[in-house]
């Protein structure tokens, strides 16, 4: 019997990276096709968010809280695509803080400062030192600053506890002096925080009780760097973590934290998180020989690792090694499953059997924020701030483009009808004004 373990939630809930279950979807009510930032047709507000950050709102009632870290001057970021594994050297006095805005009308609600201090690491030049998203339950929130820790605040941003991870030094695994920044984000599931803390040394997966921060277990992980956030499923009575990895990925007992599947072989740089259907999970990374996108059956145990990345087994329902995805965790819509590659190539799976319907390329430079949805209207984002609409279909038909006028690298929230997304500088509320 399959159920699911994060319950969706009602409509105006965005608790995590990409709402409930990571789904990217919001099918409460029809999103807008058209804007216009300059004109403010269907801008609702706009608010103008200090320091540098790729973490994406998370919305709960009637606020929307982001995260952020504020440093000297104006931090420059390098977008589009390129080959520089350097990193920035950005590394003066930074504040890491939650802030909340009303989400009808923008207005801030408060401006939290939780840490301060040096950076312990150094971050991409596309990437910054706050590239976690935040998870509530309601009445928590928890958020990873990277190296700085593990942060859990009340509603009204005040620090209830906090945890040192250590160093988490996040980079290219062929040149580990090359520091890019942590990415993964926490979630929150029956009371307690999950973390996937993939690095240079001493990875770990871990659970920690969400009211004291107590850790529950921590087990080893062997793999190289990852910035993937992990999922969680329901399967025959158990509860189970779900990774992404290079060298490693696999499922985990989530009261235990003892393996139960795991996976060698994909992109070795991942970052998507994976996706949950009805009986299997997707899972694709890239970079690399291999980019897999690959649908895992709920029922796998041991290791399921094929002799040829190309082939299936009981385990693996499907496989496409050359059609993964780099850094945008795809969207299951319906029967079929989408994704976008960091260069633009859009392509439409068949959930169930991996037939590929169409596979189009979206001129713009990089792309880096994940897609959502309403369910009808998909919003693939640029890192230069232009929108795609694409109805989500097996036909590729493209609805519109929209600019925000704005870098974005961060992934868009969507509630009844409106969508948030987090530019380099601003939060935008789009609706029907």
């Amino acid at each position: 019997m399959l159920t699911f373990a994060t319950p969706l939630l009602f409509a105006g809930e965005w608790n995590q990276f990409r709402g409930s279950r990571a789904s990217g979807l919001d099918t409460s009510g029809p999103t807008p096709t058209t804007w216009n930032t300059e004109t403010g047709k269907n801008v609702l507000w706009k608010a103008s968010i200090p320091g540098l950050a790729h973490s994406a709102p998370i919305i709960w009632n009637d606020r929307i809280y982001i995260t952020t870290a504020v440093g000297p001057g104006n931090s420059e970021l390098k977008v589009g695509l390129y080959g520089d594994i350097g990193a920035a050297e950005d590394s003066g006095h930074h504040e890491w803080r939650l802030l909340a805005f009303n989400r009808k009308t923008g207005d801030p609600i408060f401006d939290s400062l939780a840490h301060e201090g040096i950076p312990r690491s150094l971050r991409h030049t596309k990437g910054t030192h706050c590239n976690s998203t935040p998870a509530t339950d309601g009445e928590h929130i928890v958020t990873i600053f990277g190296s700085e820790g593990l942060f859990c605040f009340d509603m009204n941003g005040k620090v209830v506890w906090k945890k040192d991870l250590g160093e988490m030094d996040s980079g290219y695994f062929k040149m580990p002096t090359a520091q890019w920044g942590f990415a993964s984000s926490p979630i929150i599931h029956d009371g307690n925080v999950i973390v996937q803390c993939d690095v240079q040394k001493d990875a770990y997966l871990a659970v920690f009780d969400l009211k004291t921060g107590e850790e529950m277990w921590r087990t080893a992980r062997s793999d190289v760097p990852t910035w993937s956030t992990p999922a969680v499923i329901e399967f025959s009575g158990n509860t189970q973590i779900l990774v992404n990895g290079w060298r490693h990925t696999g499922a985990y007992d989530f009261h235990t934290g003892k393996e139960i599947w795991k996976l060698d072989g994909g992109g070795d740089i991942p970052v998507p998180t994976p996706i949950i259907g009805d009986g299997l999970a997707y899972f694709t990374s890239a970079h690399g020989v291999f980019r897999p996108m690959r649908a895992i059956r709920f029922e796998a145990r041991g290791d399921i690792t094929p002799p040829d990345i190309q082939e299936t087994n009981d385990s693996i329902a499907w496989v496409h090694f050359r059609k993964g995805n780099y850094m945008q965790t795809p969207i299951l819509i319906g029967d079929n499953l989408y994704g976008c590659d960091d260069r633009g190539t859009f392509t439409c799976f068949d959930a169930k059997t991996g037939k590929i319907h169409f596979s189009e390329r979206l001129p713009g430079g990089g792309f880096t924020a994940s897609t959502v949805s309403d369910g009808n209207t998909i919003y693939i984002t640029s890192e230069t701030g232009k929108i795609w609409l694409v109805e989500a279909d097996t036909k590729y038909t493209e609805i519109a483009t929209n600019e925000l006028g704005d870098n974005c690298l961060a992934t868009p929230a969507i509630a009844n009808g409106t969508l948030y997304f987090r530019s380099q500088h601003s939060l935008i509320a789009i609706g029907e004004n």
